[in-house]
């Protein structure tokens, strides 16, 4: 059978075609007992719009590219959903591309969206080539979520203080009576500022510096904690670059008959679904991938009403959420008292955004 056509809503409702056009384009021009008619038409006949034909005539696809370069990190799963959420309710599509992958088999990062014209791109975590990010950003709206990496004139930063989160991890370790604590490190702007922020706290302190290097990943956090734990003056307590390293670490631990966190302290970044596992409950830093998410769609909603401008960086304030694998070092058990976010099944509200 024959699809319904603008035509066939525009006669059962008893109006003009241009007018069925006004109500499915959302305007505020419409009486709204005429508005119900033709939604009601559209409703009977199961009319659905024309998706090209409408872009030809708005000269807007309603489609967003999303430029992903890591999905293996549930962190960006979170981030996601934000971004997706608020998109969706404005009437967007997202189209998403794997950055990793374009780039192992020499592929043009922004070529798919480019041509299937995608009104705008959010490109989430870091990507390499900063150029091309620019060249992209004069030909369409452009917001980078979850990286810290310096971006090009007009495009917007959406990220976490990772400075910040670290300092306020490694307070928590410091706080507890620990002194040889080690960080596994990562790489690119995210890893510097999370070290940074670990070897601040630690100066103001007066303690040791111990930085094993690290790739974040689940593999590169068991390597650098078998190396460190085999050290002669082991570290009483680590704090890993995020929680996939994290999870690396605890293996190693656990192999090396380590108990956490008994004999060693264990600390992540990120807040992912993997650190509140209940077998897991680990101690990390939220950095609100939900709302940056959010925060990204919004940039990006904002610069299709208002193109051009600077761009600037919006920062999410971290918290700490104390769980089950950070204690008082060996030989140490009255340290003080720290804020936990309660048993597994218990969550809290995410934190804010600050410009």
């Amino acid at each position: 059978m024959k699809p319904p056509t603008i035509r066939d809503v525009a006669e059962r409702a008893g109006v003009s075609k241009s007018l069925v056009s006004l109500v499915l384009r959302g305007s505020g021009q419409v009486r709204a007992e005429k508005r119900d008619a033709v939604l009601a038409a559209v409703r009977e006949l199961g009319y659905r719009p024309n998706a090209a034909a409408r872009s030809l005539s708005e000269q807007r696809t309603r489609t967003v590219g999303v430029l992903l370069d890591d999905l293996r990190n549930p962190w960006f799963v979170d981030l996601l959903d934000g971004l997706n959420s608020l998109l969706h309710a404005a009437g967007l599509h997202m189209l998403l591309a794997d950055a990793r992958l374009s780039r192992r088999i020499g592929h043009d990062l922004a070529e798919p969206f480019l041509d299937l014209g995608a009104d705008g791109l959010v490109v989430v975590g870091t990507v390499p080539d900063a150029g091309a990010i620019g060249a992209l950003a004069r030909r369409m709206p452009v917001v980078v979520a979850g990286a810290r990496e310096p971006q090009p004139p007009h495009v917007d930063v959406v990220a976490g203080d990772d400075e910040h989160g670290a300092r306020l991890v490694t307070e928590h370790l410091l706080g507890l009576g620990h002194r040889r604590i080690a960080h596994l490190a990562g790489h690119g702007a995210v890893g510097e500022l999370r070290r940074r922020g670990f070897e601040a706290a630690m100066r103001a302190h007066g303690a040791e510096l111990l930085v094993e290097p690290g790739d974040l990943t689940e593999e590169g956090g068991y390597r650098g904690t078998v190396r460190l734990l085999s050290r002669p003056d082991r570290p009483t307590a680590l704090f890993a670059v995020n929680d996939m390293s994290c999870v690396g670490a605890l293996s190693a631990a656990g192999e090396l008959g380590l108990r956490v966190p008994r004999d060693l302290s264990v600390a992540g970044y990120d807040n992912t679904s993997i650190s509140r596992l209940r077998h897991v409950w680990l101690t990390t830093v939220d950095t609100a991938p939900h709302e940056v998410g959010r925060r990204a769609a919004r940039c990006l909603l904002d610069r299709f009403e208002r193109p051009g401008g600077e761009g600037r960086v919006h920062l999410a304030v971290p918290t700490l959420k104390v769980r089950g694998t950070t204690a008082a070092p060996p030989g140490l058990t009255d340290g003080p008292p720290g804020l936990t976010d309660g048993p597994p099944g218990l969550t809290d509200g995410p934190p804010g955004l600050t410009d």
